[in-house]
This record gives structure tokens, C-alpha cells and sequence, in this order.
């Protein structure tokens, strides 16, 4: 780099190259430890690239693995940036280059793929974005629907800025200790509680992105709804695949159906990067599974459903259809009576609805339990949904701050309670997200609590539900108020539900190509994910205290020794004293050498009470054993608006 930092990188170089034979870079860069975090898995994606005449590229970001430096203050930081800016000119310029780079990724290399597009590189031609957005504050894992929230990331991360890389681990104190010393990130975030100028900082409208974008999403993704708003947005050409996955490469994802993408990423680059008509002009700019009724299982291996066309968002045939809440607990395309229906704030309420915006779930009738709950009648015919919800609510609480969400699920006729998408919203930040200010107690207030996007076709038989609550811990941490919240029903403007129907039979894609054989590297291995982990929930009835204990794990093997990694959360709730939440988290890596072991670790804690957030966090590194390092941060934030 310009100050004389070296960042370290693997070149994935095609075999039997002719003299003078030029090729694109495709560039993956990313802070996850290319020669130890990911190596074994990005070894089938690079290497396939590579075969198909393209330099893959992988970095590690500065002051993270083999990269030198010190990490940076933050995610997609300027710094990260400029770097990324610096690598792309690099690889244009080497002797092997067409001059023509592209970058690809899942999750952070989605996310500064998008941000790189919106600077403007000169040497970058296209980009492909898995499961990445633009929005750092009300999409990403800090603050969930501008909702605070801690989870499995920040803690993986807060202990990974303190790591050194493989295979050698150095211990010497010039390399170890500005990374150690390095502060979580997790402090610094719980410090930006709305967003402003630091969330927004490192992100440029989407309409700044003009190269030719290619996107893939998961109905059970978080990061699911930039894929539309690209498609409203981004002004150039873009191209998206959504199925119906969790965070993950839609050839290998925890349940079906699976696709190869590797074959339509080397036909988008082709055509960008080598200048070959393959055809992704003329492709369908959005090609989306339509999910169709299945019971809530976690362990679902395949989810039913079909693949759809769209030309445009949204679809030309889709239509509102609106449903009112009623005041015996309907929903009905009339317009309600005038009634108000007035619910109890439990701060426990929600494990069953997920960790966040995702995953398959159990049935959620426990949740459904301590929110108001309103159905429809028995569908007489089909109906299918593309996009996303609308609750719109008249609501009002008794204190001077709340949170309401609104989650879509399908009833089938034995009862099984299937959840489709939901979302929330910060009652402060009804208004603005930047500028959160209190509620009024007693005063109502309209809201628009835009729903996460889904596809669902609803059999005959089956019935709508929607159901409106003021928790759902422990996704998000709750707010700090005993409260009683109400729900104004009655006329055209009442609360009520706005779903976006399309035919249910859609338009049919071309057909997708099952996954293909995979190269893998002999030498490593890897088992495992932290995420979704195991978790139990337990409930104290007579203190009415609740408690989610939460644990992952995974395991590496190296040529040089093994790694295994172990990650534990406790979230503890009172209903009784809802300011009095906490999460108190464990992590520990151990790296067994060949001559020694190194132990990291990472101790977070987050207490609260009705004016503050309570923070601690201790890193330390064991050498055999015996601590040798370990540094402690420690702060009280005051509580804003959440």
C-alpha cells in the first residue's frame, strides 16, 4: 500500500497459460484469515474460476491474517477501502492482466463489493454480491430493523482482531500487540444507536453503482431486501437469483433446493470482463423461488416451491390486497368497526421467531401466545404473495418508548402455525431513523412496518395470520419500560395488513444446473459452523425470569495443527424488570501447534438498566496454558432511544 503496509494475497492462476495470454482478476477480500478461516473453503470457488480462465484473487484486509498493519477501527472502513482501491489498480496493472478486475463475495465480500462499486475504480468492470446490503444500520447484525442486537458475529469478530496468522502465529509483541490492543468493534457500535453519519459514511446511494451488477439472495437471509433495492435503484445493469436459503452459496446451503452459481457468475464475467456475448444481457433480471407451504420444521431438507421470471419490480402483474384487523381477531378486505385491543408488554417473548429475519423455524404459536393475533378466513383458491408486507398500524403504548413487530404466517387447517417474514420497528424512529425522538404516552401514532421480502403461496384451506407484539427477544434486546401498547381498529385508515399478490403461477426460468464436483484441498479440512448452533430456552414462571442459552461450534485441521473453535450466549430477560436484560458471551479458539498451543478468548458482558447499556469485554491469549496476555475495555453508554 502507499504507507508501506503489505497485504497478502493468493493468486489462483489458470494452468498451461500461453506467452503472452492475458486474463481478468476476480478479487474476494475479505478479513476472514485466507490461509487458515477460509482456505479450505475458498479453495472450490477460486479454483474453479481459475479453470475457466480468470486469476481468483483473495486478500486478506489489512491488519487481519497474513495482511500486516493493525485492523481497522471498524467494518468498511475508509481505510478497507482505499486498500480496496489500491488492489483492483495493482491487479489491472500486472503483466498477466486484460486490465479488467471484478469482485465477488458472500457477506462482507458482497457488502464491499457494493462499496467499491460505489467509488468507482476505473479497472472495476462488474461485481457479484451473495447475501450482502448497503444499509449498515437497519440490515446488518448490530441493529436489526434499527433494533439493538448482539449475536454470534461481533463475538467471532471482537476476538478475531486480536489473532496473528498461520500457519507461524508469531507472538512477537511489534505484530501481536497493536492487534490485541485493538478495540471490539461491538464497544463501538453500541456507541451509534441511530443512524447518521457513521453508518452511513461508508456507503454511497445505490444509484452510485453503474458497472453491471450480479446478485444472490435467500428468502431466509437478513440481507434479502437489497436485491430489490438494487433492482429500484442501481443504475446499472443488474441481475438477481433468490432462493429460498439461509446465509450460504446456493450450491452447498443447509437446505435444498440446490443450485450451481459458479456457472452463471463465469457467464456474467465472461461477458463483462473478457467481452464474449453469453447471453446475461437477455437473462430475466430476477429469477426467484416462490415458496409454497411447508410445516415449521428447522430440519426441513427441501423447501417446496417453484422458480419465476420477473422482467421488472415490481412484477407488472402484482396487485395490493388489503386486509383489516377486526375487532374479534379477522382479518377481512372490509374495513373494521371502531374498537381499541390492548396488549400487555412481555419482554421474553420471541425465541421461537428466530435469531434473526431467517432460518427455518419451530412453530411459533408460543410467541403468537402474548401477541395480538388476527386470521383470515379459510382461502376458498390459492393465493400467492412476491415482496414485501405492509402492516400498517395505528398504535399507541403507555410509555415513552416502544418496539412493535408484525410477523406474516400461513395457519393450515389442523392449526400448525407456519411464520412466512415479519419485521420491526423502533417506535422512537417512526418518524426518522436518524433523529429518534420519544413517544408521547397515550398518543396514537401511525405506523408502516415494512416487511421483510418473502414468497409464499397459501393453499386452500389455510389462513392468513398476522400477529403484532412489543418484543422479540432475544433477536432484539428490549426496551425499558413497563408498558401496556394498543392497536386502533376501524375505517379505511385502521390498522391493517397490505400483502402484494401476484398469480400463482408465475413465468418459468430457464432451468437451473445441479451443483458441480467440487475441488478440494487434500491437505485441510474443516467441520462445522457456528451458526445456527444449538440453543434451549428456560423459564423461571415464579421470578418470571427467562434465559436463552445459545452454543456453536467448528474445527479445523491444518498441516501445521488444528483448530477448533467454541461460542457460547446467555441472554437472560425479567419481565418483571424489563430494563434489566443482559447477554454475556464466551469464545474461545484453540490452535494446537506443533510444538505448543495457543489459546485465544473472549469474554463479552452487556447489562442494562433504564438509563444505560453496561459494557465489558476481556481478550486473552494463553500460551500452553498460562495466560500471557489479556487487555479489558469497560464503559457505561447511555441508552438512546433503545
Amino acid at each position: 500500500m502507499k504507507d508501506g503496509i503489505r497485504l497478502a494475497v493468493t493468486l489462483y492462476m489458470p494452468d498451461g497459460a500461453k506467452a503472452g495470454e492475458k486474463f481478468p482478476a476476480l478479487l474476494e477480500y475479505l478479513p476472514y484469515r485466507k490461509d487458515d478461516g477460509t482456505a479450505a473453503g475458498d479453495y472450490p470457488k477460486h479454483a474453479y474460476f481459475a479453470k475457466r480462465g480468470y486469476v481468483s484473487v483473495r486478500v486478506d484486509i489489512r491488519g487481519f491474517g497474513a495482511s500486516e498493519g493493525v485492523p481497522p477501527e471498524r467494518e468498511y472502513s475508509e481505510q478497507e477501502q482505499v486498500d480496496g482501491e489500491q488492489i483492483i489498480d495493482w491487479l489491472a496493472h500486472q503483466s498477466w492482466s486484460n486490465g479488467n478486475v471484478g469482485m465477488f463475495g458472500i457477506s462482507w465480500g458482497g457488502f464491499n463489493s457494493l462499496q467499491m462499486a460505489m467509488r468507482h475504480p476505473p479497472a472495476l468492470k462488474a461485481i457479484l454480491a451473495v447475501d450482502a446490503t448497503a444499509e449498515l444500520f437497519h440490515d446488518d447484525v448490530h441493529y436489526i430493523d434499527g433494533i439493538v442486537h448482539i449475536d454470534e458475529f461481533e463475538l467471532n469478530m471482537d476476538m478475531a482482531q486480536g489473532w496473528t496468522g498461520a500457519p507461524d502465529y508469531t507472538l512477537d509483541e511489534k505484530i501481536l500487540g497493536p492487534r490485541f490492543e485493538t478495540p471490539p468493534w461491538s464497544l463501538l457500535y453500541l456507541k451509534h444507536q441511530h443512524d447518521g453519519p457513521f453508518w452511513r459514511k461508508p456507503v454511497r446511494p445505490l444509484s452510485e453503482i453503474t458497472i453491471p451488477s450480479f446478485l444472490i439472495g435467500g428468502l431466509q437471509d437478513g440481507y434479502r431486501d437489497n436485491v430489490i433495492d438494487m433492482l429500484m435503484q442501481a443504475k446499472g445493469q443488474v441481475r438477481a437469483i433468490v432462493g429460498p436459503w439461509n446465509h450460504t452459496f446456493p450450491h452447498d446451503p443447509a437446505f435444498g433446493p440446490q443450485i450451481e452459481w459458479r456457472d452463471q457468475a463465469v457467464r456474467w464475467f465472461d461477458h463483462w470482463l473478457k467481452g464474449r456475448d453469453t447471453g446475461v444481457e437477455q437473462d430475466p433480471r430476477l429469477v426467484i423461488y416462490m415458496q409454497h407451504w411447508h410445516p415449521p420444521d428447522p430440519n426441513l431438507q427441501e423447501v417446496p416451491g417453484a422458480w419465476r421470471r420477473e422482467g421488472v419490480w415490481p412484477p407488472k402483474d402484482a396487485k395490493v390486497s388489503t386486509f383489516f384487523l377486526q375487532p374479534d381477531h379477522a382479518l377481512a378486505n372490509s374495513a373494521a368497526k371502531q374498537d381499541v385491543h390492548k396488549l400487555n408488554y412481555v419482554p421474553s417473548v420471541g425465541v421461537e421467531a428466530g435469531f434473526w429475519w431467517g432460518e427455518l423455524l419451530s412453530d411459533p404459536r408460543p410467541v403468537d401466545a402474548f401477541s395480538l393475533v388476527y386470521d383470515s378466513a379459510p382461502f376458498q383458491e390459492e393465493l400467492a404473495i412476491l415482496g414485501r408486507p405492509h402492516a400498517l398500524l395505528g398504535a399507541s403504548a403507555t410509555a415513552p418508548l416502544a418496539n412493535w413487530f408484525a410477523r406474516l404466517s400461513d395457519v393450515a387447517p389442523d392449526g400448525t402455525v407456519t411464520q412466512i417474514t415479519g419485521a420491526g420497528i423502533n417506535g422512537a424512529q417512526r418518524e426518522s431513523m436518524s433523529e429518534p425522538r420519544d413517544l408521547e404516552p397515550g398518543r396514537v401514532y401511525p405506523l408502516d412496518i415494512e416487511m421483510h421480502l418473502t414468497s409464499w403461496v397459501f393453499p386452500i384451506g389455510h389462513r392468513i395470520r398476522v400477529a403484532i407484539s412489543n418484543a422479540l427477544w432475544p433477536m432484539m434486546l428490549p426496551t425499558p419500560y413497563a408498558m401496556t401498547t394498543s392497536l386502533e381498529l376501524g375505517g379505511n385508515n385502521g390498522s391493517r395488513l397490505v400483502l402484494p399478490v401476484v398469480p400463482v403461477q408465475g413465468t418459468t426460468p430457464p432451468t437451473f444446473s445441479p451443483p458441480q464436483p467440487s475441488d478440494e484441498r487434500p491437505d485441510m479440512k474443516e467441520e462445522g459452523f457456528p451458526f445456527p448452533g444449538e440453543w434451549t430456552v428456560e423459564r423461571d414462571e415464579a421470578r418470571q425470569k427467562a434465559t436463552v442459552h445459545w452454543k456453536g461450534k467448528d474445527s479445523y485441521e491444518f498441516p501445521w495443527g488444528k483448530e477448533d473453535d467454541f461460542e457460547s450466549m446467555t441472554y437472560e430477560a425479567d419481565d418483571a424488570h424489563p430494563e434489566t436484560c443482559s447477554v454475556r458471551c464466551e469464545a474461545e479458539s484453540i490452535f494446537r501447534l506443533n510444538v505448543r498451543t495457543l489459546t485465544w478468548r473472549g469474554h463479552l458482558l452487556v447489562t442494562a438498566d433504564q438509563k444505560n447499556f453496561y459494557y465489558k469485554y476481556t481478550r486473552e491469549l494463553l500460551k500452553n496454558g498460562q495466560l500471557i496476555k489479556s487487555k479489558t475495555w469497560q464503559e457505561t453508554i447511555p441508552r438512546d432511544h433503545q
